[in-house]
């Protein structure tokens, strides 16, 4: 097929509140293409992980999906059944998740793990699930896989459990990797191995990658396209190379100011004042207007729109493009 791997759109996930049920994630819009890599960035409770995990249908008990439609390679996954959606885990969309050691069962060898998935979607024997697992970990690049395969979780390092969870993604070859924060917590030596092996997978198997990361150093070097979400919106998107160049919106100007610059000496890192606001203290109009140095009256009564530019970016703002006087650090 020569359409999108992903095309989500209008997708909206509420959470109680005493106030009534209120959006974390908000008519979020996404495409993903086959080879594509599309960072999603923005600050903890943006909405990130919730817009990944409701592509794999496994939000919270307390979460629900209140509109919008996902579709993956064409089909429509939010009206599958549970059991569908247990075949489409794993062997269409996979997920790496943030922390490796909490997402690996203790009390399996990691061999074993890789093993289960190949045996529940492709129906391999133990023995030929066995001698594919060590394959899929040589190719992650874990040494000695051979011996690897019967270790346990604990017994690996960091980046080693990493690499395994890549593994278990990859098994059957996916048409949609999730990357959610995959190299938190590891030495920038390991981070550059593990996006190189992502990158290197989705040329080899010609799936699309969502890369969920606060790291935009990793963004840059990596991702095609960068969607931008703030308060649980998309606030801006256009391929990578155009939005660091230009960015539009004033919180992803903020963003890419607060990455401290190797050559540059400073007394303080550059910040963004205030915080991301909870889905029950949303504040009217534009989301971003009460820590924006551009706000106007307008951006406090009027919800500004996700406005499509001919050069293929959106942007969410009253004042986009306009210049406004960087803090200094």
């Amino acid at each position: 097929m020569s359409g999108p791997v992903l095309d989500m759109d209008g997708v909206t996930v509420t959470f109680p509140t005493r106030q009534g049920r209120q959006a974390a994630v908000d008519d979020v819009a996404l495409r993903i293409g086959r080879q594509e890599i599309v960072g999603l960035v923005g600050e903890s409770g943006s909405g990130k992980s919730l817009t990944a995990l409701s592509v794999m249908r496994l939000l919270p008990p307390a979460a629900r999906m209140e509109r919008g439609r996902i579709q993956l390679d064409g089909t429509e996954i939010t009206t599958l059944s549970p059991r569908q959606m247990l075949k489409i885990r794993g062997s269409e969309v996979a997920m790496i998740f943030q922390e490796p050691m909490t997402s690996l069962n203790p009390l399996f060898r990691a061999g074993f793990q890789i093993e289960e998935t190949l045996i529940t979607h492709l129906r391999m024997s133990r023995a030929q699930a066995r001698t594919r697992a060590i394959e899929l970990m040589r190719s992650v690049g874990i040494p000695a896989p051979d011996r690897r395969v019967d270790d346990y979780p604990h017994q690996l390092s960091g980046g080693m459990r990493q690499r395994v969870m890549i593994a278990i993604a990859m098994a059957c070859r996916p048409k949609l990797l999730l990357a959610d924060e995959p190299t938190t917590a590891l030495d920038v030596t390991i981070q550059a191995q593990i996006l190189a092996l992502i990158s290197k997978l989705r040329i080899e198997t010609g799936m699309g990658v969502l890369l969920i990361t606060h790291d935009l150093g990793v963004v840059a070097g990596l991702a095609d396209r960068v969607v931008v979400m703030y308060a649980g919106q998309v606030v801006e998107q256009a391929p990578a190379a155009r939005l660091f160049a230009a960015p539009q919106h004033p919180y992803t100007k903020l963003l890419l100011h607060s990455v401290p610059k190797i050559r540059q000496k400073v007394h303080r890192l550059n910040q963004i004042a205030g915080s991301t606001p909870t889905p029950e203290q949303m504040p009217s109009g534009c989301r971003f207007h009460p820590r924006c140095p551009l706000a106007i009256d307008k951006c406090r009564r009027e919800p500004p729109f996700l406005d499509a530019r001919p050069d293929g970016r959106t942007v969410r703002c009253w004042r986009a493009g306009e210049t406004f006087q960087l803090g200094a650090a």
